[in-house]
């Protein structure tokens, strides 16, 4: 594999979220982009690996697919994994973890024998250090992640290009007790319609997410600006060609504010201070205060997102029936003209609000849990 040479790049997504992570890949004009489960599949070369890490707000990982070949037993598997041109994409001073899934479709089914097999051709023929696979997270991030799957027999190989998984922005250090990721953040942004031109309101806003993803969406600022990644120790790496694409990065002013709350002065100090770490401390604005004080800012209706409490790991259910309440009442009476939208596990907590909910989508994996956007039009 060469550096000009056009590939498989595969953007993984929380399940239920692949349309509209394929909505922005589309918008940020990536080749051929298709849904799959799991994520996207786009068509380019090293650069768009970059650049998918450097601008995707949505995707989890970005995975590079440097080849495959069929093994029917492990010494095929063995003997074509020592032939595979591995010095193309990966360093021989660089530590390599190996993780293999495996089918019952393929005759190979032991993916712990067929990692063994791929990391003694690594090791050998390549001079790699090893990563094991219970090895402690200081090692295991100081190398780059071979991934391979067998399936119909056919042995594919990824290399996980992103290292830390993409919500890591980079630039916030405080989180909550039950952080909305940033990569789901921007994706539930996104099917509310937000675009970078409406003014968003959480009134829970723990640390910030929904408020400073808006507010870099509205500034036009890279995602990935502020962090490094695992490709930049892949032997595809250019350095000076990825400094110019992060100088080409413009980011713009707006007139826009964004307003966050919440009735815990921890986690309105925290969202504060991640936000200037962000570089939007001046159109973002975050105030103590409960749900029942919650007003409308000057200018025309925007969008109210949450992400409240579910009970499943925060409050107790029971008691939350009542907040969602409370919401629902005051965004009813105080923010016509708002769109809104909920997130939570909780059907019947979504439904506590009596907010007039558009249909909703499918459910997306988060944290163990599984939670769903509630969406309303312009409220009357």
């Amino acid at each position: 594999m060469t550096d000009e040479s056009t590939f498989e790049i595969f953007l993984t997504a929380a399940p239920g979220l692949e349309q509209a992570l394929l909505a922005e890949a589309r918008e940020l004009q990536f080749s051929d982009p298709r849904a799959v489960p799991g994520g996207v599949t786009v068509q380019g070369g090293w650069p768009e690996v970059w650049r998918a890490n450097l601008y995707l707000r949505g995707a989890a990982r970005v995975l590079a697919r440097i080849g495959a070949f069929r093994a029917f037993h492990l010494a095929q598997l063995d003997k074509r994994a020592r032939k595979f041109p591995w010095a193309d994409v990966l360093r021989a001073d660089v530590p390599i973890r190996v993780e293999v899934a495996t089918n019952k479709k393929s005759k190979i089914y032991h993916a712990g024998a067929a990692a063994q097999r791929i990391e003694r051709a690594l090791s050998e023929e390549l001079g790699a250090t090893i990563i094991p696979p219970n090895a402690s997270d200081e090692m295991s991030g100081a190398g780059v992640t071979l991934k391979c799957r067998i399936e119909d027999n056919l042995c594919q190989f990824s290399v996980d290009t992103s290292g830390e998984g993409l919500h890591k922005r980079g630039h916030k250090s405080a989180v909550g007790k039950a952080p909305m990721r940033e990569n789901l953040a921007a994706l539930f942004l996104r099917e509310c319609g937000f675009d970078g031109s409406q003014t968003v309101v959480d009134p829970m806003c723990g640390s910030g997410t929904f408020v400073i993803e808006a507010a870099e969406i509205a500034m036009g600022l890279a995602p990935g600006r502020s962090r490094s990644f695992a490709f930049e120790q892949l032997a595809t790496f250019d350095a000076d060609a990825f400094a110019a694409m992060k100088a080409a990065v413009v980011s713009q002013e707006t007139p826009l504010r964004f307003y966050g709350s919440d009735r815990n002065a921890g986690a309105v100090e925290m969202a504060t201070a991640n936000a200037a770490r962000a570089g939007v401390a001046g159109c973002t604005s975050f105030s103590q205060a409960a749900v029942s004080d919650l007003m409308p800012p000057e200018g025309a209706p925007g969008l109210v997102i949450v992400n409240p409490p579910y009970g499943a790991r925060i409050g107790n259910k029971k008691l939350l029936f009542a907040l969602y309440g409370a919401l629902g009442q005051v965004l009813k009476e105080r923010f016509s003209g708002w769109q809104v939208g909920i997130v939570t596990s909780e059907t019947g907590l979504a439904k506590a609000t009596q907010l007039p909910f558009l249909p909703f989508g499918a459910p997306v994996a988060h944290g163990g849990l599984k939670i769903r956007l509630f969406r309303t039009a312009p409220l009357p």
